[in-house]
């Protein structure tokens, strides 16, 4: 690939007590992609997107966001920047309606006096905001963007999730196991969403261990093993027995030059 990627990672390191999580691990994620990370379980998949995503700061080594060197402290930080993360349990409030969910941590406060002295929010601009969006990714089969999200189904809920990320994601959707806890035809929906979303131009982080999803969905596919990025893979190239060959050391890892 001739252009720059969009974000990098060189030699992370992060250790907890003797345990070395990440070693020396590198990362690249080009503009307009879904790069799929796969990775056994204890290989540091999660180390390694907790660190991308601020949810961890690494002991050593350098991340980069569009060519400028960032230490995200925190995942708002990494919000801010532009880095959107839904982490498998999703972190939506049952209770809380979806257009709140959408903007739950970033309300919109009424204009002028109401919403700067009185806090007032400013719900009919949230929720018209909340229906393009949800109406954008083809997610309006939700009726009612009032009604509380505790009454969605798994897939649509995963959709919200996805839609927020989406929304406010200016740069980077990292997520992780999207379709884990769906049955088939909802896992469908949300794979559909994920190729929206990338058509958009938005680049995509896909953790999964679901590897039909990852073959059919991923442009490029990392494969991480003790704490390190063993190699990258054309899914054109390898079938998904390679991947899991690779990824359980069965086999020799290919030498694909990592931008594969």
């Amino acid at each position: 690939m001739t252009q720059e990627p969009i974000l990098t990672a060189r030699g992370l390191v992060k250790r907890y007590g003797r345990v070395t999580a990440l070693d020396q691990a590198d990362f690249d994620l080009y503009p307009g992609e879904i790069l799929a990370v796969i990775g056994d379980n204890g290989a540091g998949k999660s180390s390694l997107i907790k660190a991308i995503s601020g949810a961890v700061t690494p002991d050593e080594g350098e991340i980069k966001l569009e060519g400028e060197l960032i230490n995200f402290r925190s995942p708002i930080e990494a919000r801010k920047a532009g880095i959107e993360t839904v982490y498998q349990n999703l972190a939506l409030s049952p209770a809380l309606s979806i257009a709140d969910n959408m903007f739950l941590g970033r309300e919109l406060r009424k204009p002028g006096i109401m919403g700067s002295v009185f806090r007032k929010l400013d719900r009919p601009a949230m929720e018209k905001i909340a229906r393009d969006k949800l109406s954008e990714l083809g997610l309006m089969t939700i009726q009612n963007i009032n009604q509380a999200v505790e009454t969605l189904s798994g897939g649509q809920r995963q959709g919200v999730a996805v839609a927020r990320a989406a929304a406010f994601g200016s740069k980077v959707i990292i997520l992780d196991e999207p379709t884990a806890a769906l049955g088939v035809k909802e896992s469908r929906k949300v794979l559909e969403l994920i190729l929206d979303v990338r058509s958009r131009g938005m680049p995509i982080v896909l953790i999964s261990h679901n590897m039909p999803h990852v073959f059919e969905v991923a442009d490029r596919i990392h494969v991480h093993r003790l704490g390190k990025r063993l190699c990258v893979i054309n899914p054109k190239d390898y079938t998904m027995s390679d991947a899991v060959a690779f990824m359980t050391g069965a086999r020799p890892a290919p030498d694909t030059g990592l931008a594969a």
